[in-house]
């Protein structure tokens, strides 16, 4: 079987991005998606992600974690494929489409996505971390000198002591001179990623929530580079949030598989 595949970016988070409108990708082979993922011996991605058709909006995205299973919401790849399926032609500058969490609205301009996410009601704040789902589950952490924080070796740790089987991703946080930042230990792929768009916006809310800061369009410094996260607070948690930055396309190809 060969395979045309297009990759994307979004602040160094990787995706494999088929369209399946025609519905003849094998979804549901889990090995083959993870070959797909591969960086020694496929394509190399954190994800893979498929555009479909849907009858009520203008396309449904299907994400696939590098370990070749379905997922939760991922809000970099929902960028990227924003901007594959501007690419493709099914939007133009604004869309609605629907992801394993609901509907999302989002906007592109060139190759800037401003994607917005599920509303957040409940944050849980620890004695020295905070709780919270952004469309996928997120343990954010204050840490010093994040540089060399090692990252893999405590998010492991906590991915898996911490939250068990199911487990949640882990984001470690710094305070900056001009907003925060961060490096996430990723559930599915296993290992540190250069950028997790539900994890800064897990960060943003969490850091706002314990009174952090003021601000409510927060500048986030991700290892892959810089998004913001935009918000309103409400009576009953948050609304209105927005996770914005570039999304970019890197090559196409195709693959026999």
């Amino acid at each position: 079987m060969q395979i045309t595949f297009y990759k994307y970016q979004g602040t160094g988070n990787d995706f494999v991005m088929i369209d399946n409108r025609s519905l003849k990708f094998p979804k549901q082979n889990t090995k083959l998606i993870n070959s797909l993922c591969d960086r020694r011996f496929g394509v190399g991605a954190d994800g893979l992600i498929l555009l479909e058709n849907d009858d009520s909006v203008d396309f449904k995205m299907v994400y696939y974690n590098a370990d070749g299973n379905e997922s939760s919401m991922c809000g970099n790849g929902g960028r990227c494929l924003v901007a594959f399926a501007s690419f493709l032609g099914v939007i133009k500058d604004k869309t609605t489409f629907t992801a394993v969490d609901g509907l999302h609205n989002a906007t592109i301009a060139k190759d800037i996505v401003s994607l917005q996410m599920i509303d957040v009601e409940n944050i849980k704040e620890k004695e020295n971390y905070s709780f919270l789902n952004t469309g996928s589950p997120h343990h954010v952490q204050l840490v010093k000198n994040i540089d060399t924080f090692h990252v893999f070796e405590e998010g492991k740790k906590l991915r898996y002591g911490l939250y068990g089987a199911s487990g949640s991703n882990i984001n470690f946080v710094e305070e900056t001179s001009s907003g925060f930042a961060v490096r996430t230990y990723e559930r599915g792929v296993e290992d540190e990623t250069l950028s997790c768009g539900t994890g800064v916006t897990a960060v943003a809310l969490a850091m706002y929530n314990s009174g952090k800061t003021k601000a409510t369009r927060i500048p986030i410094k991700a290892m892959g580079g810089n998004l913001e996260i935009s918000f309103e607070p409400t009576d009953r948690g948050y609304t209105n949030i927005f996770l914005i930055g570039a999304a970019k396309q890197v090559f196409k190809g195709e693959i026999t598989c």
